[in-house]
């Protein structure tokens, strides 16, 4: 019996650090590997507006069948026989469902939405999370760089 709360703390810090593995920063300091190294597009402007927004956190199943098998772990501890699979069936679904909650709020991030009125007259739109390194003002002359299809604005 002791056995059975070591199994359980196991699965719990192991499923946290693989939701924790997840997360994505999504700010305008951070390349991807893919990005390093290749050609940037960039374009100058100029802040018109900033404005907080929350970027949701990732959907993956990860976090569905971490929770799956914790829950699946801790329900098959209760009761006896036929109420333990029961328990277990329970624990797993109850688990998936707040596992896949538990990966959302942990990967999910704070953002900033950036208007800049373009050099060339034109005015767009650019989310990216927060970047304490990048304290953005209205006003403020900022680079835009696209590259692979993603834009990040810079100062």
């Amino acid at each position: 019996m002791k056995r059975f709360p070591t199994l359980l703390l196991s699965a719990a810090l192991s499923s946290t650090l693989l939701l924790t593995g997840c997360a994505s920063n999504l700010n305008g300091s951070t390349y991807s590997r893919a990005d390093a190294r290749a050609v940037q597009t960039v374009r100058m402007g100029t802040i018109e507006s900033l404005r907080p927004v929350q970027i949701e956190g990732a959907r993956t199943p990860i976090g569905a069948l971490a929770g799956t098998v914790v829950g699946g772990v801790a329900g098959s501890g209760i009761g006896g026989g036929r109420g333990s699979t029961i328990a277990t069936v329970l624990g797993g679904v109850a688990g998936g469902m707040a596992g896949a909650a538990v990966e959302e709020g942990i990967t999910r991030s704070q953002g900033v939405e950036i208007t800049v009125r373009e050099d060339n007259g034109g005015m767009r739109a650019y989310v990216q999370e927060v970047d304490p390194a990048q304290q953005f003002r209205i006003g403020d002359r900022v680079r835009i760089t696209t590259v692979n299809g993603s834009s990040r604005v810079v100062l």
